[in-house]
């Protein structure tokens, strides 16, 4: 028999923030098929990797729609095992709650009869006022995407061994369906992900210098 075949299935967001978050340098240099195959290891057969991300829009940062398009870009044209897969961003409003706090800070100041020099004291209270509501972007479609192809494809036999690049416990169901395929599911990531790590067959934490040699 040849070896297992092995896709790797990245949740961009979640895999971008716990890198950041760690401590990874140079993130935008970070070579996916060298990272692929260190994952997979000369057992199996690295035939895939599949990068899901919204995808930004133009009308929201000019800028960094070309990054994330150049980004893209780059994954694709390193491996041609490499693609990429967009779901949406959608614009909601929310409320800041630094916004709240700053209120409430000088409300206590006041109350205290502390005073501030009354044109530093009015720019706060303006400050609070103006980002009191902020826009942001809210990925949609993405997980779903990504859940519904890993389990699609071990259901068509596209592979035997799975490795998520996440550490985010709403794929537990996946990796549930992905197992009782007869599959093989490995989750990976910066982050811990206790929930996770307790449905695939391994959970791999990856430290800043696991990546010393994927650059």
């Amino acid at each position: 028999m040849g070896q297992d075949r092995a896709i790797v299935f990245i949740d961009g967001n979640n895999w971008y923030h716990g890198l950041r978050d760690v401590g990874v340098s140079d993130l935008l240099r970070l070579d996916y098929a060298k990272i692929s195959q260190k994952l997979v290891g000369p057992a199996r057969q690295w035939i895939g990797t599949r990068y899901y991300i919204g995808r930004m829009r133009q009308d929201h940062s000019a800028q960094l729609y070309s990054d994330q398009r150049s980004f893209l870009s780059r994954l694709e044209k390193k491996d041609a095992r490499i693609t990429t897969h967009l779901g949406r961003l959608e614009s909601r409003v929310v409320t800041n709650p630094m916004a709240g706090d700053l209120d409430d800070y000088l409300n206590e100041l006041q109350a205290r009869h502390i005073r501030l020099d009354k044109g530093v004291f009015h720019s706060l209270r303006d400050i609070a006022a103006r980002h009191r509501r902020a826009p942001v972007l809210v990925e949609k479609a993405v997980d779903v995407m990504l859940a519904v192809d890993m389990v699609m494809m071990a259901q068509r036999g596209e592979y035997e061994a799975g490795y998520l690049l996440s550490a985010d416990g709403d794929y537990t169901p996946v990796a549930d369906a992905v197992r009782a395929l007869g599959k093989k599911i490995y989750a990976a990531s910066p982050l811990q992900g206790a929930q996770l790590a307790a449905r695939v067959n391994s959970f791999i934490p990856l430290a800043p210098k696991w990546f010393i040699d994927c650059y």
